[in-house]
C-alpha cells in the first residue's frame, strides 16, 4: 500500500467529563507531552497523505498543539459520538483510501504496532481491522467477539454482554483501519440507537460484518498500549509506562540509572555512554547530556547541554545552560536560563548563575550571584561575590578578565570591567574600571580603639536603674485577750 493511500484520524473533540478538568482530555500530559502530541508523533512515521484531528472542546487550543505537527483540524460541533466524528472528517481526508483512526486519550500505542496493523488490514483485504488487547482484567471495556480464529463477528460492549461473553478477555482499543469505501456505506446505515443518542464506530464494525465484509482483529503485542486516560489514575499509570519505556531505552544505549522508579525522564532527552544518573533526578525538556557524566541526587535539568565528564552534585537546577567538557557544580547550585560554562569550570554550594560565561578553570565555590556576568579563564571568584547587575529599571554586564582574583564578599556594581589579572579586595565595593594587573579596594579604613569596648560597659552600667526588691510583709504579732 502506498503511504499516499492512508490517512490518520485523531478523535479529539472530548471534554473528558471524569477527568474533572477544565482542560480538554487530549491536553493533559503524560510522558512529557499532551496526549494528542504522543499520537501524533507515534503516526508520523507512518508518512500518511493526510493528518486529520477532530477538534470539539477547546478547539482552538487543540488546534495550536496539532497544526505545527503539520496535521488539519476538522470541528465536531456539537460531539455525536466517534461516527459522527468520522463523517465529519470525511472531506478532509481527501483520497485516501485507508484511515487509520485512533482516539485521542489513548497515547500508548507504538509506531511499530500501527504499521503491523496496516499490514495486516492490506494482507487480509479487510474492510476493517481492530488493535484488540488480551487484559488479565477486562472489566470497562468491550469485547472483540470473533467468528473465527481471524475474523471478528462484532465489538460488545460490557453493558451487554451476555454470560457466555463475559469470560471474553480480548478487548477492543477504539485504534481501527478501515477501507474508506467500505466504511462509508456501512457508516451511512447507523442510526444511533442508543441512551447517548450517539453514532459510534463500533457500530458500523458490526454493520460491516452482518454484510460479509472482512473484520480482523490485530493483537497488540503490549496490552498497556491500548490503555486510555479518562481518569487521574489512568493517566498516571500512562505516564508510568511511558517514563519506564525511556528508562529502558537509555539504559538499552549504555546508561546507568540507579534505583530507575525514581527517576523521571522527559522523551526528547539524550544521554551518552557510561553516563549515571543517581537516584531522584529529573531530566527534562531537550536536555543532552555526554558520556561519563555523573548526575546526582535530586538535580533537575531543563534543556540543559551537558559534555563528556561532567558532574552535577546533588540537589542542582540547570534550565537551558550548556555546561562543557569536565565542568563540576554544586550541590545546590542553580543555573538560570542563557549560561554557559567552558571546560574545566567549576561552580559550587548556593551559586546563582544567570545570563553568564563562565571561562575554563575559573571557580566559583561559595555563596554567590553572578547574573549578566563575562568571566575569563582560571579566575577565582571568592564566597559571596556579587555582580550587581539590576540598577531597578536595566540590566547590565560585568566583564572580568582572565586569572583574576575576587576576594571575599566583593560586590561588582555594574557595569564595570576587571581587568586581566587584578585583584579585588575582600569586602570591596567595586563601582570603577579596576586596569589589568591592578589592586581594587573599595572599603572602609579599618580604627582601632583601645580600651573601648570595656569603657562602654562601664558606662551602661552606670546609667542602669537598680532593680527593686519587694520586701516580705510581716504577719503581726499575737496580741493577748483581755479578760
Amino acid at each position: 500500500m502506498s503511504n499516499n493511500d492512508l490517512a490518520i484520524v485523531i478523535l479529539a473533540a472530548g471534554k473528558g467529563t471524569r477527568l474533572k478538568s477544565s482542560l480538554a482530555k487530549v491536553l493533559h500530559r503524560a510522558g512529557g507531552r499532551t496526549l494528542v502530541e504522543q499520537l501524533m508523533r507515534a503516526c508520523e512515521p507512518l508518512k500518511a497523505r493526510e493528518k486529520v484531528v477532530v477538534v470539539g472542546h477547546q478547539a482552538e487550543r487543540v488546534a495550536a498543539v496539532v497544526q505545527p505537527l503539520t496535521a488539519l483540524t476538522v470541528l465536531q460541533q456539537p460531539q455525536n459520538g466517534t461516527g459522527h466524528a468520522m463523517q465529519v472528517a470525511k472531506r478532509a481526508l481527501g483520497r485516501a483510501k485507508i484511515a487509520v483512526v485512533l482516539p485521542g486519550d489513548a497515547p500508548l500505542v507504538r509506531t511499530e504496532t500501527l504499521k503491523a496493523l496496516i499490514a495486516a488490514h492490506h494482507h487480509g483485504n479487510a474492510a476493517a481491522t481492530i488493535l484488540s488487547a488480551v487484559l488479565a482484567d477486562p472489566s470497562g471495556y468491550g469485547r472483540v467477539v470473533r467468528k473465527s480464529e481471524t475474523t471478528v463477528a462484532a465489538i460488545v460492549e460490557e453493558s451487554q454482554l451476555t454470560a457466555d461473553q463475559r469470560d471474553i478477555n480480548e478487548v477492543n482499543s477504539a485504534i481501527y483501519c478501515f477501507t474508506l469505501e467500505k466504511l462509508w456505506p456501512a457508516l451511512a446505515q447507523v442510526k444511533p440507537n442508543n441512551k447517548h443518542r450517539e453514532l459510534y464506530l463500533t457500530d458500523a464494525i458490526a454493520a460491516l460484518s452482518a454484510k460479509g465484509e472482512t473484520v480482523l482483529a490485530q493483537v497488540a503485542p503490549d496490552s498497556r498500549e491500548v490503555l486510555g486516560c479518562n481518569t487521574r489514575a489512568d493517566l498516571a499509570e500512562v505516564d508510568r509506562v511511558f517514563r519506564e519505556w525511556k528508562r529502558n531505552a537509555l539504559m538499552d544505549a549504555g546508561v546507568t540509572i540507579q534505583l530507575p522508579e525514581t527517576v523521571l525522564i522527559d522523551p526528547d532527552v539524550v544521554a551518552g555512554e557510561d553516563t549515571v544518573i543517581e537516584p531522584g533526578v529529573q531530566l527534562l525538556g531537550k536536555t543532552k547530556i555526554g558520556a561519563r557524566c555523573t548526575i546526582r541526587t535530586g538535580s533537575v535539568l531543563s534543556d540543559a547541554i551537558l559534555g563528556d565528564e561532567v558532574t552535577v552534585e546533588p540537589h542542582c537546577v540547570v534550565e537551558h545552560s550548556r555546561l562543557d567538557d569536565r565542568v563540576v557544580i554544586g550541590p545546590f547550585a542553580r543555573l538560570r536560563p542563557d549560561n554557559h560554562l567552558k571546560a574545566g569550570a567549576r561552580i559550587g554550594n548556593f551559586v546563582e548563575l544567570k545570563k553568564s560565561t563562565i571561562g575554563e578553570g575559573t571557580k566559583a565555590m561559595h555563596l554567590s550571584y553572578l547574573g549578566d556576568a563575562k568571566i575569563g579563564t582560571k579566575s577565582n571568584i571568592g564566597a559571596g561575590t556579587i555582580t550587581c547587575n539590576y540598577d531597578g529599571f536595566r540590566k547590565h554586564p560585568t566583564s572580568i578578565g582572565n586569572k583574576v582574583f575576587i576576594g571575599s564578599d566583593a560586590t561588582l556594581v555594574a557595569p564595570v570591567r576587571v581587568g586581566d589579572g587584578a585583584y579585588i579586595a575582600a569586602g570591596s565595593t567595586i563601582t570603577e574600571t579596576v586596569p589589568a594587573d591592578g589592586l581594587g579596594i573599595a572599603r572602609g579604613r579599618q580604627v582601632n580603639k583601645p580600651g573601648w569596648a570595656a569603657k562602654k560597659r562601664r558606662e551602661l552600667a552606670a546609667t542602669e536603674k537598680p532593680k527593686k526588691t519587694t520586701k516580705k510583709s510581716k504577719r503581726p504579732k499575737a496580741t493577748k485577750r483581755r479578760k
